[in-house]
């Protein structure tokens, strides 16, 4: 009786996960499309940095956050990824989505401060989000909070000092609340990092500013889904590795510094979108 019963769980808990990865990948579909089509009508760049975020900043508010809990997009340049999160989750409406870049708009190109709910600081200029990041978690852990504030960098600004003072500063408060993710595609505006400077083995480096350092596939939401089982059993300050492919779909510019960049041009939209749909179809459990 007891076996059966711990069958009948187990199978409760993977059709349960089963479920949150399909609503994942539709989420994060969704937003994909939404926010390609708002490059397009803009004739705007940084679409690559959105493509390589999609799924953390999906996981996060689909999949971790709570209501109180506050998200730092670190990498501001992928803003356009972040208004059609928040657009998904109800926040934006579509009309203003429709303003993004335009005249007037508070949809700009980076996050504006105090302009929308959820997003609560301007970022953009690089380095400056862990340190945003630290100082809330360290504001809830003095009020004796639960809540948990939750960051998301590039790989590139790793390059930035004030992020390594960050990371320190988590360590010293023991911000166990606070949850770093490290979008890393291996690309910035100046070429491929290891290139521009050479960070090492990234997840040694963390860990010896005395971090728990966990690295994943970014674009797999069941990987992410295992380090958030993990997490109410570390001690220290979380740094998740995600690994990345900048510009994932676009197949003039995959994996290449102009996605960085350019806008789309010819058919680059319909060959994304072709792209999205045929990956969604391929990784939903039936066909996967």
């Amino acid at each position: 009786m007891v076996n059966q019963l711990l069958i009948i769980i187990l199978q409760f808990q993977t059709q349960s996960t089963l479920y949150s990865v399909i609503q994942m990948l539709q989420h994060a579909l969704n937003i994909k499309k939404r926010f390609l089509k708002m490059y397009l009508n803009s004739n705007a760049g940084h679409i690559g940095s959105s493509l390589s975020c999609t799924e953390i900043l999906t996981f996060i508010f689909f999949g971790w956050m709570k209501e109180n809990d506050e998200v730092i997009l670190s990498k501001g340049h992928a803003a356009a990824a972040l208004y059609s999160v928040l657009a998904e989750k109800g926040i934006l409406t579509e009309e203003e989505i429709n303003t993004f870049y335009k005249n007037g708009t508070y949809l700009p190109a980076h996050p504006p401060a105090g302009k929308i709910k959820k997003i609560p600081f301007a970022t953009g200029s690089l380095g400056h989000g862990l340190s945003l990041a630290a100082g809330i978690g360290l504001s809830k852990k003095l009020k004796e909070s639960t809540d948990r504030v939750f960051c998301v960098t590039s790989d590139g600004e790793l390059n930035e000092g004030s992020t390594w003072e960050a990371a320190m500063f988590a360590t010293h408060h023991q911000l166990t609340n606070l949850v770093w993710f490290i979008d890393k595609n291996n690309l910035q505006g100046l070429g491929r990092n290891d290139e521009v400077i050479n960070m090492g083995d990234l997840s040694k480096k963390i860990e010896a500013f005395g971090w728990n350092t966990v690295t994943i596939n970014g674009h797999s939401f069941s990987e992410m889904e295992e380090v958030k089982k993990q997490y109410p059993t570390f001690i220290k300050p979380t740094a998740i590795i995600c690994n990345t492919i900048k510009g994932k779909g676009w197949p003039r510019y995959e994996n290449k510094v102009d996605c960085h960049y350019l806008p789309m041009k010819g058919t680059d939209f319909e060959d994304i979108i072709q792209n999205l749909e045929s990956e969604f179809f391929l990784q939903t459990p039936a066909h996967a």
